[in-house]
Order: structure tokens, then C-alpha cells, then sequence
């Protein structure tokens, strides 16, 4: 992959790096050009503490709250993290392979995690997002598309939709479109 002043092996310079055990090598010849998007809070709806941090990185303490023991043993990771004020937090090189996707397919592709990036925005599937968040996801596109060649963005809902709902109807695909200025054919339908 190539190399710009905004990267190094992956890692974006001017997010929080906090790394995460859970991630793998990408297939050999395999093109980085899906980004999918996410929303996760822990527990579902608070949006203060590091839990989303701890789980990406296997040291969620489960005894902290009831729904966290659903997460016993579950290993996930994404490569990006918005937090509801617009800070980016980054898990995983975007090199390499994180664990976001699960079963998935888009395009008749399966196995997303193996060709797309996951960026998870601190939120509920259906609540609205930030202005921050917002801010902080069209800036952070175009960078990536500097560095892999993005073809698409979609939503988990859209490449799990028997298992997902995330984003949800409180994200605006519309808003996103026209804060990056890319063309409809990126976006869902």
C-alpha cells in the first residue's frame, strides 16, 4: 500500500492508536475498496467510559454491568472509532484484516472484514449521530481513499441485513454523501 504524510503501515498519524489483538492478515491480492460503517455504545445507549475500548481490546471487565456478560468471549475489533465529540480512535492498521464485518457479503462478495475498512461511530442503530461525528467521518474519508482504492461505503445493516441494523435510520447517508462531495455509486441505494 501506498504511503502518505497522513500514514504509516496503515495507521492513521492523526488518530488515537490503542491496539487491538483482534485482527489478521488480509488475502494476498485482495483490494481494500469497501468502508463500512457501524454503531456501537456500551451498554447499548451510554455513551460515556471506555467499554467500546476495552472490548476491542479484550479487557472488558463483565462484571460492570449485566449486558456486558453477553459479551463474554466475543473477539471483535474495527479499524476506526468515533466517539460522540468527533475524537477518532484507531484499533487496527488498515492493512491488515480487523474483525467487524462477520458473515457478510456485498456485491456477491462474502467475507467483507477481508476487503473493507470498519468504522464504528458511537451510537444506537436508529438514534441520530453528532455534527461531530459527522465532521469527523467526512474527513477521515477522502484519506482513506488516498491510500486504498475505496469503491464503496455502506452500512453493517446492508451487508448483514438478517443480523444487522446499524447504522440505522438515524444516520444520514444523504448528509455523508454531500459533506464528501462523492458520487452517488459510492453510497447505498
Amino acid at each position: 500500500m501506498k504511503n502518505t504524510s497522513f500514514w504509516q503501515n496503515g495507521w492513521y498519524r492523526f488518530a488515537r492508536a490503542i491496539a487491538s489483538p483482534n485482527f489478521g492478515t488480509r488475502p494476498l491480492g485482495v483490494d481494500v475498496d469497501l468502508v463500512v460503517i457501524h454503531a456501537i455504545s456500551l451498554p447499548p445507549g451510554t455513551y460515556t467510559g471506555d467499554h467500546v475500548e476495552a472490548l476491542f481490546t479484550n479487557t472488558l471487565d463483565h462484571s460492570q454491568h449485566p449486558y456486558f456478560e453477553t459479551l463474554r468471549d466475543v473477539k471483535v475489533s474495527a479499524h476506526f472509532f468515533i466517539r460522540r465529540g468527533g475524537e477518532l480512535v484507531q484499533f487496527v492498521s488498515c492493512d491488515d484484516r480487523a474483525w467487524h464485518a462477520g458473515t457478510s457479503s456485498h456485491w456477491g462478495r462474502d467475507n467483507c472484514n477481508d476487503f473493507s475498512i470498519g468504522i464504528e461511530l458511537e451510537g444506537l442503530d436508529g438514534e441520530k449521530f453528532t455534527p461531530e461525528q459527522y465532521e469527523s467521518l467526512s474527513a477521515l474519508l477522502p484519506l482513506i481513499q488516498l491510500q486504498y482504492p475505496i469503491q464503496h461505503v455502506t452500512g453493517h445493516e446492508h451487508i448483514a441485513p438478517l443480523r444487522k441494523k446499524d447504522p440505522g435510520k438515524g444516520f444520514s447517508w444523504r448528509f455523508l454523501q454531500q459533506s464528501v462531495g462523492w458520487a452517488d455509486r459510492y453510497f447505498p441505494e
